[in-house]
């Protein structure tokens, strides 16, 4: 961060100081952006992790992802971005303490949040989704593959048996296993987005 001439921390708007990082990579504009947001940064990751050095951790990362990314990233609203990216990094950390199993097939930033509410929103239930399919992992396979026959390709229970040469009866029972399954699953989830959605 180079050396830039002094300015008023409190005579600039966010988005004008986040121009002035993008254009001149201004650090002390950064740094005023820094002072403005970390302590409800902080506050808001803590409320929830009950970890101050976690807390402390996921601010900086989010600082120094913007200062990394600062000449790509497009960002609407300063703020709005800064609580999306909280509430992603909250929501990771609880659900891998929460959900130790879930294996992510791609690792996320919070550039790829979106600046809206519904960005944000799809990126959760794509998450969940691919919770749920991990999980049914563990079923036995044929129990997998009855479930993806009806739920993937909506394929109807008779179809599937024609299909598999089993009896419809066992096609019905495997899918109980398995709904059953999800079931719990979906409990887990449902705290996941409680906490997201009320954050």
């Amino acid at each position: 961060m180079g050396n830039n001439k002094l300015i008023d921390s409190s005579c600039l708007k966010d988005h004008e100081y986040w121009e002035k990082v993008q254009q001149i990579s201004c650090s002390q504009s950064f740094s005023i952006l820094f002072d403005r947001y970390w302590e409800t940064l902080y506050s808001t990751a803590f409320s929830y992790l009950k970890d101050r050095e976690k807390s402390e951790e996921i601010t900086h990362d989010i600082f120094l992802n913007l200062w990394r990314k600062r000449e790509t990233l497009t960002i609407q609203s300063f703020s709005a971005y800064l609580r999306a990216a909280a509430r992603y990094h909250v929501y990771k950390e609880l659900k891998k303490k929460k959900a130790s199993v879930i294996v992510y097939t791609a690792e996320l930033t919070e550039t790829e949040i979106g600046m809206t509410n519904h960005g944000e929103e799809r990126l959760i239930y794509q998450d969940a989704e691919r919770y749920i399919d991990g999980r049914l992992q563990s079923l036995p396979p044929r129990c997998q593959e009855i479930y993806f026959m009806s739920r993937k390709e909506n394929l109807t229970n008779d179809e599937i048996a024609n299909k598999l040469g089993i009896s419809k009866r066992t096609v019905e029972n495997q899918l109980t296993v398995a709904l059953r399954h999800i079931r719990i699953q979906l409990k887990v989830i449902s705290i996941m987005l409680l906490m997201w959605f009320t954050l």
